[in-house]
């Protein structure tokens, strides 16, 4: 298994031979070993292969740092996982150009039967960040494992949050396992690694974290869910990229809405106009979308509900008399709590579906 890993490692490092020729050249020979003891003459029969890169793959001799790979493989107790092995996910096989080899450092599933991809902006508002946190609240019954990208922003927020309610959260890299990017994150990513989550990677150690190297990431986020869901984005970057690479994959797209004037809810809005994207508005949104369902509610509820509570988000709650709705302006009167702790709180209980929003901002028990 050594020398065929040798080979495998040594495919991905062959120049102008992508993922998608890799695996025809794999499903041609049967094995990456195979693959490098054909001749010159039948690899450059092959239309997608030509002289040109039959002369690479016969004359690559340059593997003393894949053998240096392999010992850092072993010592950081790292798993690669070569597209035709079991262990690779199957959601990502199923995508066209998905990675010929993975790294993975960690013990989350990489085919767990609910898997959410989480993105946004780099720089989210409040309101951005407390939407991303009630929704991961939100789906923390469900144990879903969420899956983003380690990026400043909505991002670190999913992965926290999931840390936070005891799931599994899997960060995606865009360069080697040698190194996290950016270096505030250090933390979290070992935490992620030791709690159950993984960094995950189709980069050798080495590699730095280019600007080339991120739309590579992102087809990984995107292929290996059932759903990715965006929580505010410009009408550029990167997590319109992914959003639009999960729609190529025939996967759900899931946005937040947000209002019109906010600059970082412009991607969004533009996902649910083009149809690309189903808007959402609390956990449960999600849930249905995805046909997840969670267990059945005991006669009495509230309580139960409770438990997963703040001790600000109880207060709110206990203003509400059975079904009567009650505008925000008389929770602020009703509450002790600052008027700000409060809406936040509203916001937060609407997200994790405690309450539901009515017409001229009254609220209702959900």
């Amino acid at each position: 298994m050594t020398q065929e890993l040798i080979h495998q490692i040594a495919l991905t490092q062959i120049p102008h031979i992508g993922d998608v020729l890799a695996k025809r050249l794999i499903d041609h020979f049967g094995s990456a070993k195979a693959l490098f003891q054909a001749r010159l003459r039948e690899l450059a029969e092959i239309p997608e292969v030509g002289r040109s890169r039959a002369l690479q793959i016969t004359q690559f001799n340059n593997y003393g740092p894949i053998e240096a790979e392999l010992s850092f493989l072993e010592r950081f107790h790292i798993q690669p996982i070569f597209y035709t092995d079991a262990a690779y996910p199957e959601r990502l096989r199923q995508c066209y150009d998905a990675p010929v080899l993975l790294y993975k450092k960690g013990a989350a599933s990489l085919d767990a039967p609910r898997m959410i991809s989480v993105i946004g902006t780099r720089q989210p508002t409040p309101y951005g960040r407390a939407t991303c946190e009630a929704l991961i609240a939100g789906l923390a019954p469900l144990g879903v494992t969420i899956v983003s990208g380690m990026a400043y922003g909505i991002d670190v927020i999913a992965h926290r949050a999931a840390l936070e309610h005891g799931l599994p959260t899997i960060g995606v890299l865009g360069h080697g396992l040698d190194r996290i990017y950016p270096v505030e994150h250090i933390p979290v990513a070992r935490q992620m690694a030791h709690a159950g989550g993984a960094l995950l990677s189709d980069f050798m150690s080495g590699t730095a974290p280019d600007k080339q190297n991120f739309p590579k990431r992102n087809r990984i986020v995107a292929g290996l869910t059932a759903a990715t869901l965006v929580i505010e984005t410009g009408s550029r970057g990167g997590s319109l990229i992914t959003a639009d690479i999960a729609f190529s994959y025939n996967r759900d797209v899931l946005a937040v809405p947000g209002r019109m004037s906010d600059v970082q809810s412009a991607g969004c809005l533009a996902l649910v106009r083009s149809n690309k994207a189903q808007l959402v508005t609390c956990a449960q949104d999600i849930i249905e979308a995805l046909g997840w369902h969670l267990p059945k509610p005991q006669p009495v509820v509230q309580p139960a509900l409770f438990v997963a509570l703040n001790s600000t988000e109880r207060a709110v709650v206990e203003l509400f008399s059975g079904q009567q709705p009650r505008h925000i302006d008389e929770l602020f009167k009703s509450s002790t709590l600052p008027n700000s702790e409060v809406a936040n709180a509203v916001l937060s209980l609407e997200m994790q579906c405690v309450i539901r929003s009515l017409p001229g901002q009254y609220y209702a028990m959900a």
